[in-house]
Protein backbone atom coordinates (compact mmCIF):
# COMPACT_ATOMS: atom_id res chain seq x y z
CA UNK A 1 0.00 0.00 0.00
CA UNK A 2 1.38 3.47 -0.90
CA UNK A 3 0.78 4.52 2.55
CA UNK A 4 2.84 1.97 4.48
CA UNK A 5 5.89 1.94 1.63
CA UNK A 6 5.69 5.95 3.16
CA UNK A 7 6.42 5.61 6.67
CA UNK A 8 7.03 2.77 9.29
CA UNK A 9 3.53 2.06 11.05
CA UNK A 10 4.51 -0.03 14.33
CA UNK A 11 3.42 -3.21 14.34
CA UNK A 12 2.35 -4.16 17.87
CA UNK A 13 2.41 -7.86 19.23
CA UNK A 14 1.68 -6.97 22.78
CA UNK A 15 1.28 -9.55 25.17
CA UNK A 16 -0.02 -9.05 28.36
CA UNK A 17 2.70 -7.46 31.21
CA UNK A 18 5.37 -8.22 28.17
CA UNK A 19 7.66 -5.33 26.87
CA UNK A 20 7.69 -4.40 23.34
CA UNK A 21 9.96 -4.24 21.01
CA UNK A 22 10.17 -2.31 17.63
CA UNK A 23 12.31 -3.60 14.31
CA UNK A 24 12.32 -0.85 13.24
CA UNK A 25 13.45 2.94 13.84
CA UNK A 26 11.75 6.08 11.90
CA UNK A 27 15.43 7.92 13.03
CA UNK A 28 17.65 5.54 10.93
CA UNK A 29 15.79 6.53 7.18
CA UNK A 30 16.84 10.68 8.34
CA UNK A 31 20.08 9.75 9.51
CA UNK A 32 19.28 12.37 12.52
CA UNK A 33 22.19 12.64 14.53
CA UNK A 34 21.45 13.13 18.50
CA UNK A 35 22.56 11.83 21.91
CA UNK A 36 26.31 13.19 20.76
CA UNK A 37 27.64 13.42 24.76
CA UNK A 38 26.50 9.81 25.64
CA UNK A 39 27.45 6.68 26.22
CA UNK A 40 24.43 5.14 25.15
CA UNK A 41 20.71 6.99 24.33
CA UNK A 42 16.88 5.80 22.76
CA UNK A 43 13.78 7.83 22.47
CA UNK A 44 10.41 5.97 21.63
CA UNK A 45 6.89 7.11 21.77
CA UNK A 46 5.16 5.25 24.59
CA UNK A 47 1.97 3.80 23.26
CA UNK A 48 3.97 2.44 20.45
CA UNK A 49 6.85 1.19 21.43
CA UNK A 50 8.27 2.71 18.13
CA UNK A 51 11.55 3.72 18.37
CA UNK A 52 12.38 7.80 17.13
CA UNK A 53 16.05 7.18 17.43
CA UNK A 54 19.04 5.02 19.28
CA UNK A 55 22.32 4.78 19.93
CA UNK A 56 24.17 2.41 21.56
CA UNK A 57 20.88 1.16 22.96
CA UNK A 58 21.29 -2.43 23.62
CA UNK A 59 24.86 -1.86 25.45
CA UNK A 60 24.74 -2.74 28.91
CA UNK A 61 25.78 0.04 31.20
CA UNK A 62 25.00 0.87 35.10
CA UNK A 63 22.16 2.54 35.32
CA UNK A 64 22.85 4.31 38.77
CA UNK A 65 19.61 5.51 39.90
CA UNK A 66 17.95 5.26 37.08
CA UNK A 67 17.38 1.93 39.00
CA UNK A 68 14.50 2.89 40.78
CA UNK A 69 12.25 2.98 37.67
CA UNK A 70 12.07 -0.75 38.18
CA UNK A 71 11.50 0.01 41.94
CA UNK A 72 9.37 2.31 41.34
CA UNK A 73 6.77 -0.06 38.93
CA UNK A 74 6.73 -2.87 41.41
CA UNK A 75 5.46 -0.63 44.14
CA UNK A 76 2.69 0.68 41.67
CA UNK A 77 1.63 -3.20 40.59
CA UNK A 78 1.34 -3.76 44.19
CA UNK A 79 -1.06 -0.50 44.73
CA UNK A 80 -3.23 -1.83 41.29
CA UNK A 81 -3.72 -5.06 42.77
CA UNK A 82 -4.48 -3.97 46.51
CA UNK A 83 -1.37 -5.46 47.90
CA UNK A 84 -0.13 -2.17 49.42
CA UNK A 85 -2.22 1.06 49.93
CA UNK A 86 -1.12 4.84 50.00
CA UNK A 87 -1.70 5.38 53.66
CA UNK A 88 0.24 2.30 54.63
CA UNK A 89 3.13 2.78 57.32
CA UNK A 90 6.13 1.49 56.35
CA UNK A 91 8.62 0.73 58.93
CA UNK A 92 12.56 2.05 58.44
CA UNK A 93 14.73 -0.34 59.27
CA UNK A 94 18.34 -0.25 60.95
CA UNK A 95 19.42 -1.57 56.81
CA UNK A 96 17.33 0.90 54.78
CA UNK A 97 18.92 3.62 57.21
CA UNK A 98 22.22 3.30 56.86
CA UNK A 99 22.15 3.41 52.94
CA UNK A 100 24.29 6.08 51.80
CA UNK A 101 24.00 8.52 48.80
CA UNK A 102 20.81 10.16 47.81
CA UNK A 103 18.01 10.18 50.64
CA UNK A 104 15.81 11.17 52.80
CA UNK A 105 17.21 10.60 56.29
CA UNK A 106 15.33 7.91 57.32
CA UNK A 107 15.56 6.96 60.92
CA UNK A 108 15.88 3.59 62.37
CA UNK A 109 12.09 2.42 63.33
CA UNK A 110 10.78 5.40 61.64
CA UNK A 111 7.50 5.13 60.20
CA UNK A 112 6.15 6.94 56.71
CA UNK A 113 3.09 6.31 54.41
CA UNK A 114 3.57 4.72 51.36
CA UNK A 115 2.83 7.50 49.69
CA UNK A 116 5.37 9.48 51.40
CA UNK A 117 8.14 6.84 50.60
CA UNK A 118 6.97 7.28 46.72
CA UNK A 119 7.63 10.74 46.98
CA UNK A 120 10.64 10.13 48.67
CA UNK A 121 11.96 8.15 45.87
CA UNK A 122 10.45 9.53 42.71
CA UNK A 123 11.40 13.33 43.91
CA UNK A 124 14.44 12.94 46.10
CA UNK A 125 15.93 9.38 44.59
CA UNK A 126 16.33 8.35 48.15
CA UNK A 127 17.89 5.11 48.36
CA UNK A 128 16.93 4.69 51.94
CA UNK A 129 13.09 4.90 50.83
CA UNK A 130 14.08 2.52 48.36
CA UNK A 131 15.11 -0.18 50.05
CA UNK A 132 12.37 0.71 52.70
CA UNK A 133 9.83 -0.09 50.69
CA UNK A 134 11.75 -3.29 48.97
CA UNK A 135 11.63 -4.50 52.45
CA UNK A 136 8.34 -3.80 53.54
CA UNK A 137 7.34 -5.49 49.40
CA UNK A 138 9.26 -8.40 49.90
CA UNK A 139 10.78 -8.89 53.16
CA UNK A 140 13.83 -8.71 52.47
CA UNK A 141 15.96 -6.55 49.82
CA UNK A 142 17.18 -9.81 48.49
CA UNK A 143 13.62 -11.23 47.78
CA UNK A 144 12.60 -7.43 46.06
CA UNK A 145 15.90 -7.78 43.66
CA UNK A 146 14.50 -11.18 42.84
CA UNK A 147 11.09 -9.86 42.18
CA UNK A 148 12.97 -6.79 40.02
CA UNK A 149 14.85 -9.35 38.04
CA UNK A 150 11.37 -11.58 37.23
CA UNK A 151 9.97 -8.70 35.96
CA UNK A 152 12.81 -7.74 33.47
CA UNK A 153 12.25 -11.52 32.12
CA UNK A 154 8.79 -10.85 31.93
CA UNK A 155 9.10 -7.70 29.57
CA UNK A 156 11.48 -9.61 27.78
CA UNK A 157 14.63 -7.45 28.78
CA UNK A 158 17.46 -9.89 27.97
CA UNK A 159 20.50 -7.20 29.07
CA UNK A 160 19.03 -6.54 32.10
CA UNK A 161 20.36 -7.88 35.68
CA UNK A 162 19.78 -5.76 39.36
CA UNK A 163 20.83 -6.23 42.49
CA UNK A 164 19.95 -3.94 44.91
CA UNK A 165 16.51 -1.67 44.20
CA UNK A 166 18.47 1.81 44.31
CA UNK A 167 21.22 1.54 42.12
CA UNK A 168 24.22 2.17 44.07
CA UNK A 169 27.04 0.49 42.42
CA UNK A 170 27.59 -2.93 42.56
CA UNK A 171 29.12 -5.84 40.23
CA UNK A 172 26.73 -7.11 37.84
CA UNK A 173 24.38 -4.37 38.13
CA UNK A 174 23.45 -3.17 34.68
CA UNK A 175 20.74 -2.41 32.24
CA UNK A 176 20.44 -0.69 28.59
CA UNK A 177 18.81 2.40 27.15
CA UNK A 178 16.69 -0.01 25.31
CA UNK A 179 15.22 -1.62 28.50
CA UNK A 180 14.98 1.33 30.44
CA UNK A 181 12.43 2.31 28.40
CA UNK A 182 10.71 -0.28 28.15
CA UNK A 183 10.73 -0.08 31.96
CA UNK A 184 9.13 2.94 31.60
CA UNK A 185 6.98 2.19 28.97
CA UNK A 186 5.39 -0.47 31.46
CA UNK A 187 5.20 2.04 34.63
CA UNK A 188 3.64 4.72 32.75
CA UNK A 189 0.94 2.09 32.22
CA UNK A 190 0.08 3.40 35.73
CA UNK A 191 -0.62 7.03 34.85
CA UNK A 192 -1.02 8.13 39.18
CA UNK A 193 2.74 8.02 39.17
CA UNK A 194 2.94 10.76 37.18
CA UNK A 195 1.37 12.48 40.20
CA UNK A 196 4.98 12.25 41.89
CA UNK A 197 7.76 12.15 39.29
CA UNK A 198 6.40 15.69 37.76
CA UNK A 199 6.30 17.05 41.62
CA UNK A 200 9.42 19.76 41.57
CA UNK A 201 9.34 20.32 45.36
CA UNK A 202 7.25 19.12 48.19
CA UNK A 203 8.09 18.42 52.01
CA UNK A 204 8.18 15.43 54.18
CA UNK A 205 7.55 15.46 57.88
CA UNK A 206 6.35 18.56 57.13
CA UNK A 207 4.22 19.19 60.69
CA UNK A 208 7.36 18.23 62.90
CA UNK A 209 10.42 20.27 63.76
CA UNK A 210 12.29 17.50 61.61
CA UNK A 211 10.94 19.25 58.48
CA UNK A 212 12.54 18.41 54.92
CA UNK A 213 12.55 20.05 51.58
CA UNK A 214 12.12 17.46 48.72
CA UNK A 215 13.48 19.32 45.56
CA UNK A 216 13.35 16.98 42.29
CA UNK A 217 16.67 15.93 40.95
CA UNK A 218 15.18 16.01 37.51
CA UNK A 219 15.22 19.75 36.83
CA UNK A 220 13.01 19.21 33.68
CA UNK A 221 9.71 18.67 35.46
CA UNK A 222 10.07 22.70 35.94
CA UNK A 223 12.15 23.69 32.86
CA UNK A 224 10.75 21.66 30.08
CA UNK A 225 7.16 22.42 28.78
CA UNK A 226 5.31 18.82 29.15
CA UNK A 227 7.76 16.58 30.95
CA UNK A 228 6.65 14.87 34.37
CA UNK A 229 9.36 12.04 34.96
CA UNK A 230 10.83 9.93 35.20
CA UNK A 231 14.45 9.42 37.02
CA UNK A 232 17.54 10.70 37.00
CA UNK A 233 20.62 8.83 37.84
CA UNK A 234 24.75 9.69 38.76
CA UNK A 235 27.56 7.48 40.16
CA UNK A 236 31.18 8.09 39.19
CA UNK A 237 30.95 5.08 37.03
CA UNK A 238 27.95 5.49 35.28
CA UNK A 239 28.36 9.48 34.92
CA UNK A 240 25.41 11.55 34.81
CA UNK A 241 22.06 9.59 33.13
CA UNK A 242 18.25 10.66 32.73
CA UNK A 243 15.09 8.60 31.81
CA UNK A 244 12.68 11.57 30.84
CA UNK A 245 8.88 11.51 29.57
CA UNK A 246 7.09 14.21 28.51
CA UNK A 247 3.44 14.21 27.26
CA UNK A 248 2.66 16.83 24.66
CA UNK A 249 0.04 17.18 21.78
CA UNK A 250 -1.40 13.75 23.67
CA UNK A 251 1.50 12.20 22.58
CA UNK A 252 3.76 10.61 25.27
CA UNK A 253 7.44 9.94 24.47
CA UNK A 254 10.34 8.53 26.34
CA UNK A 255 14.19 9.41 26.56
CA UNK A 256 16.42 7.52 27.78
CA UNK A 257 20.50 9.17 28.13
CA UNK A 258 23.39 7.03 29.81
CA UNK A 259 27.03 7.98 30.54
CA UNK A 260 26.69 12.01 29.77
CA UNK A 261 29.63 14.28 31.08
CA UNK A 262 27.68 16.99 33.17
CA UNK A 263 23.70 17.84 34.32
CA UNK A 264 23.65 20.15 31.84
CA UNK A 265 24.95 18.22 28.99
CA UNK A 266 23.11 15.42 30.00
CA UNK A 267 19.42 17.64 29.73
CA UNK A 268 20.44 19.02 26.81
CA UNK A 269 20.51 15.87 25.08
CA UNK A 270 17.50 14.87 26.20
CA UNK A 271 15.77 18.06 25.36
CA UNK A 272 17.29 18.26 21.74
CA UNK A 273 15.46 14.72 21.49
CA UNK A 274 12.19 15.34 23.04
CA UNK A 275 12.06 18.39 20.41
CA UNK A 276 13.05 16.03 18.04
CA UNK A 277 10.24 14.11 19.15
CA UNK A 278 7.47 16.36 18.99
CA UNK A 279 8.35 18.61 15.47
CA UNK A 280 8.74 15.01 13.90
CA UNK A 281 6.10 12.89 14.87
CA UNK A 282 2.51 12.80 15.35
CA UNK A 283 -0.13 10.39 17.18
CA UNK A 284 -3.49 8.76 16.11
CA UNK A 285 -5.25 7.36 19.25
CA UNK A 286 -7.59 4.22 18.67
CA UNK A 287 -8.52 3.56 22.04
CA UNK A 288 -7.30 4.76 25.77
CA UNK A 289 -6.35 1.90 27.94
CA UNK A 290 -8.87 0.75 29.90
CA UNK A 291 -11.61 1.12 27.38
CA UNK A 292 -14.41 -1.03 27.48
CA UNK A 293 -14.86 -2.93 24.17
CA UNK A 294 -17.43 -6.03 24.99
CA UNK A 295 -18.72 -8.39 27.59
CA UNK A 296 -17.59 -11.52 28.28
CA UNK A 297 -19.70 -14.53 29.90
CA UNK A 298 -18.02 -16.30 32.43
CA UNK A 299 -18.68 -19.92 32.96
CA UNK A 300 -19.36 -20.47 37.23
CA UNK A 301 -18.24 -17.28 38.16
CA UNK A 302 -20.14 -14.99 40.94
CA UNK A 303 -20.81 -12.86 37.58
CA UNK A 304 -22.25 -14.09 34.38
CA UNK A 305 -20.67 -11.54 32.58
CA UNK A 306 -17.55 -8.81 33.44
CA UNK A 307 -16.46 -6.27 30.84
CA UNK A 308 -13.24 -6.30 28.52
CA UNK A 309 -11.34 -3.69 28.38
CA UNK A 310 -8.11 -2.69 26.99
CA UNK A 311 -4.56 -4.04 28.55
CA UNK A 312 -2.74 -0.64 26.60
CA UNK A 313 -3.86 2.29 25.01
CA UNK A 314 -3.96 1.46 21.00
CA UNK A 315 -2.32 3.90 18.55
CA UNK A 316 -0.66 4.36 15.38
CA UNK A 317 1.92 6.84 15.05
CA UNK A 318 3.18 8.58 12.06
CA UNK A 319 5.81 11.58 10.69
CA UNK A 320 3.74 14.31 10.86
CA UNK A 321 1.35 15.60 8.03
CA UNK A 322 0.96 11.54 6.61
CA UNK A 323 -2.72 10.53 7.61
CA UNK A 324 -3.94 6.71 7.71
CA UNK A 325 -6.48 4.87 5.93
CA UNK A 326 -9.19 3.34 7.44
CA UNK A 327 -9.00 1.16 10.19
CA UNK A 328 -10.88 -1.66 10.61
CA UNK A 329 -10.91 -3.47 14.34
CA UNK A 330 -11.87 -7.02 14.99
CA UNK A 331 -12.09 -8.97 18.10
CA UNK A 332 -11.11 -12.99 18.90
CA UNK A 333 -12.32 -13.93 21.93
CA UNK A 334 -10.97 -17.02 23.92
CA UNK A 335 -13.67 -19.88 24.38
CA UNK A 336 -14.79 -21.21 27.31
CA UNK A 337 -13.86 -18.31 29.60
CA UNK A 338 -14.59 -19.83 33.38
CA UNK A 339 -14.57 -18.91 36.83
CA UNK A 340 -12.12 -17.77 38.75
CA UNK A 341 -10.60 -14.58 36.99
CA UNK A 342 -8.56 -11.79 37.95
CA UNK A 343 -8.28 -8.45 37.43
CA UNK A 344 -6.19 -7.98 34.21
CA UNK A 345 -6.61 -11.78 32.88
CA UNK A 346 -6.68 -11.89 28.90
CA UNK A 347 -9.93 -12.88 27.92
CA UNK A 348 -9.25 -11.79 24.08
CA UNK A 349 -7.39 -10.20 21.57
CA UNK A 350 -8.83 -6.37 19.73
CA UNK A 351 -6.79 -6.75 15.83
CA UNK A 352 -6.47 -3.68 14.05
CA UNK A 353 -6.05 -3.48 10.19
CA UNK A 354 -5.51 -1.64 7.00
CA UNK A 355 -6.18 -3.71 3.89
CA UNK A 356 -5.99 -6.69 6.13
CA UNK A 357 -2.53 -5.91 6.87
CA UNK A 358 -2.33 -5.95 10.66
CA UNK A 359 -1.34 -3.17 12.25
CA UNK A 360 -2.07 -4.11 16.09
CA UNK A 361 -3.07 -6.96 18.26
CA UNK A 362 -4.09 -5.81 21.72
CA UNK A 363 -5.10 -7.78 24.39
CA UNK A 364 -8.35 -7.45 26.17
CA UNK A 365 -8.76 -8.38 29.80
CA UNK A 366 -11.04 -8.12 32.57
CA UNK A 367 -12.01 -5.19 34.19
CA UNK A 368 -12.60 -6.93 37.60
CA UNK A 369 -12.03 -10.35 39.47
CA UNK A 370 -14.21 -12.92 39.45
CA UNK A 371 -15.03 -15.48 41.80
CA UNK A 372 -16.37 -18.78 41.46
CA UNK A 373 -20.22 -18.94 41.65
CA UNK A 374 -21.43 -20.58 45.21
CA UNK A 375 -23.47 -23.77 45.05
CA UNK A 376 -26.66 -21.28 45.84
CA UNK A 377 -25.82 -19.58 43.10
CA UNK A 378 -25.59 -22.39 40.31
CA UNK A 379 -28.66 -23.91 41.90
CA UNK A 380 -30.62 -20.56 41.06
CA UNK A 381 -29.25 -20.31 37.94
CA UNK A 382 -30.02 -23.92 36.73
CA UNK A 383 -33.77 -22.94 38.39
CA UNK A 384 -34.29 -19.85 36.62
CA UNK A 385 -33.44 -21.69 32.76
CA UNK A 386 -35.34 -24.62 33.48
CA UNK A 387 -38.61 -21.52 34.46
CA UNK A 388 -37.00 -19.15 31.02
CA UNK A 389 -35.37 -16.46 33.25
CA UNK A 390 -31.89 -16.20 33.28
CA UNK A 391 -30.46 -15.41 36.59
CA UNK A 392 -27.76 -13.07 37.52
Amino acid sequence: MKLLSRFSIILIVAVMFSGVVPTKTFGEEGGVKLADDSSSAILIERDTGEILFEKNSNEQLPPASMTKIMTMLLIMESLENGKISLDEQVRTSERAASMGGSQIFLEPGEEMSVEEMLKGIAIASGNDASVAMAEHLAGSEEEFVNMMNDKAKELGLQDTNFVNSNGLPAENHYTTANDLAMMSKELLKYESITDFTSMYEDYLRADSDNKFWLVNTNKLVKFYPGVDGLKTGYTREAKYCLTATANKKDMRVIAVVMGASTPKDRNRQITEMLDYAYSQYQLHKQHDRGTVIGQVKVSKGAKNKVDAVTAENVSMLTKKGESLDELTEEINWKKDIKAPLNQGDAVGTLTVKVDQKILSEIPLVVSEDVDEASLWQLFKRTASVLVGKEAS
